[in-house]
């Protein structure tokens, strides 16, 4: 998204107008928290939470998004972006809580296990080989129509990690409520069946089950962000989304069929 002096950013929508050729800088500071679906997955706390963007005319910055604007109007945005695909969250070992907080977790050696009350069975993550972290590429599209947002966007695996596609639609919405500031968000996830096996699946030799891919899925998500302005620079923010998971029901490897991500703090924009 190629920005200017009057633009709102469309990627993360925020209410702010952007300013190019200056580095954007904010840190929410508070207590918050990303559930962890998958068996053996620690939740991941929220404690501090660095924002930095940076546009050019054409190129930009936004919080682990490189893009290129193609096309910018008041009322259409169409970006060439990159990203690391957010998958990887729930395998890795740096997650937040490993930089932010002083938490140790036990690790349960079980290799394979049964519920003892029904003939289910799941695989704990730390058993499996590692998921690698991939950069996905594609294109965003945005119409704005006055404070509605919809968004479409598809990227593609290109550093063949996974081999597959992703893609999502999304609406938001912006309101202020006295000094209240407020976005609602509906969206869902496309996540080809590439994506899931690799993430999701089981490989040969991982367990006794053999190799299980799983197929491709829609998945379902809301989220809301409340900010209460208390000057110019800073502000009391709250967060809450819901990730919808029920659709990877082939997988042995979720114990919960979604995930929350919950914060509540303040944010200083410098």
């Amino acid at each position: 998204m190629q920005a200017t002096p009057a633009s709102k950013h469309a990627d993360d929508y925020t209410e702010q107008d952007i300013t190019t050729d200056r580095l954007h800088l904010s840190l929410s500071v508070g207590a918050g928290v990303i559930t962890n679906p998958l068996h053996g997955g620690d939740n991941i706390p929220l404690v501090l939470i660095p924002q930095v963007a940076f546009y050019a005319e054409q190129w930009f910055f936004d919080n682990g998004r490189l893009g290129y604007s193609f096309l910018q109007t008041p009322k259409h945005h169409f970006n060439l972006v990159g990203e690391l695909n957010s998958e990887s969250r729930f395998f890795i070992d740096w997650h937040p809580k490993n930089v932010f907080t002083l938490q140790s977790s036990a690790l349960n050696n079980q290799f394979v296990m049964q519920d003892e009350a029904s003939s289910s069975r799941y695989v704990d993550i730390d058993n499996l080989h590692k998921r690698q972290i991939a950069l996905d590429a594609g294109i965003a599209y945005h119409y704005v129509n006055e404070d509605h947002v919809f968004s479409v966007q598809a990227l593609h695996d290109i550093t063949d990690v996974y081999r597959g596609v992703r893609a999502a639609l999304q609406w938001q919405y912006h309101t202020v409520i006295g000094k209240l500031k407020i976005k609602p968000t509906l969206g869902i996830n496309y996540k080809s069946a590439e994506l899931n096996s690799y993430f999701y699946g089981l490989n040969e030799g991982e367990t006794q089950f053999g190799k299980i891919d799983v197929g491709s899925s829609w998945q379902p998500y809301a989220k809301i962000d409340a900010r209460w302005p208390l000057s110019k620079a800073d502000s009391l923010r709250f967060h809450v989304a819901y990730y919808d998971y029920s659709a990877m029901d082939g997988s042995p490897l979720f114990e919960r069929t979604y995930s929350m991500t919950a914060f509540i703090g303040f944010d200083r924009t410098f």
